[in-house]
């Protein structure tokens, strides 16, 4: 995935990421930066049901943590599925709580209330395609938003898929992402190498 990010600091940055998930298992991520044409690799990530490891290799650390990690790190109940949901491209905080469904001839735009998130998803009617999710705070005070348009879409091995995705994510303050999901495949043998170097501190 090439991914391009503003958090209106003034800097756009960019980096890539592999991806490799085993449906419900695992998820292995390397997260890597170009510097003078090279492709260096930061971050190793390996996240499982109930662990998160995060291999730094900037700063030749490693971390393990309980799933957990992910809900502090974004303030949400953000567990292994919801990831999983995420990189695939299906609505997340999505609940069976829906109160408003209006329908026309190009779109169904679907309303559900949680416990943490009003969504609106905007399906498209002729081939069931998501084209947009929108999650409002349930919580006023807070005020969270995040817009997440889908579009691009591609079919392999009976498969449909967005290869991109813009998502602007509001709070306090406001950070946008692209996702360019420039290769991918499915149903193949993957390995997730997770090998940590004995001079690694532990944290």
């Amino acid at each position: 995935i090439k991914a391009d990010y503003d958090d209106n600091s003034g800097e756009n940055n960019n980096f890539n990421v592999m991806v490799k998930l085993k449906k419900d298992s695992a998820i292995w991520l390397s997260i890597t930066k170009k510097v003078l044409g090279i492709d260096f690799e930061g971050l190793r990530v390996l996240a499982t049901k109930d662990s998160v490891k995060v291999l730094n290799k900037q700063q030749k650390v490693v971390q393990y943590r309980s799933i957990a990690y992910l809900q502090e790190l974004t303030q949400l109940p953000f567990d292994f599925n919801t990831l999983q949901d995420l990189i695939l491209g299906n609505p997340i905080f999505f609940t069976n709580n829906i109160v408003s469904l209006k329908q026309n001839d190009q779109q169904v735009l679907a309303l559900s209330v949680g416990p943490l998130f009003k969504h609106l998803i905007t399906v498209d009617t002729a081939n069931g395609y998501v084209l947009h999710s929108k999650l409002d705070d349930v919580n006023m005070v807070r005020n969270r938003t995040c817009d997440i348009t889908f579009f691009d879409y591609e079919t392999k091995k009976g498969k449909v898929f967005s290869t991109n995705r813009n998502i602007t994510v509001t709070e306090k303050s406001k950070l946008d992402i692209h996702l360019n999901y420039k290769q991918y495949n499915f149903d193949e043998f993957q390995t997730f190498p997770f090998n940590v170097p004995k001079s690694y501190e532990i944290k």
